[in-house]
């Protein structure tokens, strides 16, 4: 089965009506390299991880998720 991702607007949709927008990162950085990693470079964390996606099928609004990058699935609180 494929990643179905919860929207609050949309309701439960599959993955593929989204656009993924990375990981959740500080918008701040000290300097142009930071800057730079922090655009650029993903850490890719084992385990739960919390991400930005973007319904283009659907409301269009940014959401903030928490996903197990390990068993693919969303977390919910």
């Amino acid at each position: 089965m494929s990643l179905l991702v919860p929207c609050p607007h949309c309701g439960e949709r599959p993955f593929t009506e989204f656009t993924f927008g990375g990981e959740l990162r500080a918008i701040d950085a000290p300097d142009p390299d930071a800057d730079f990693a922090r655009v650029y470079l993903r850490d890719n964390v084992a385990g739960v991880q919390e991400e930005r996606w973007f319904p283009l099928l659907g409301c269009r609004r940014w959401l903030t998720l928490r996903r197990d990058t390990v068993a693919n699935r969303i977390v919910e609180d």
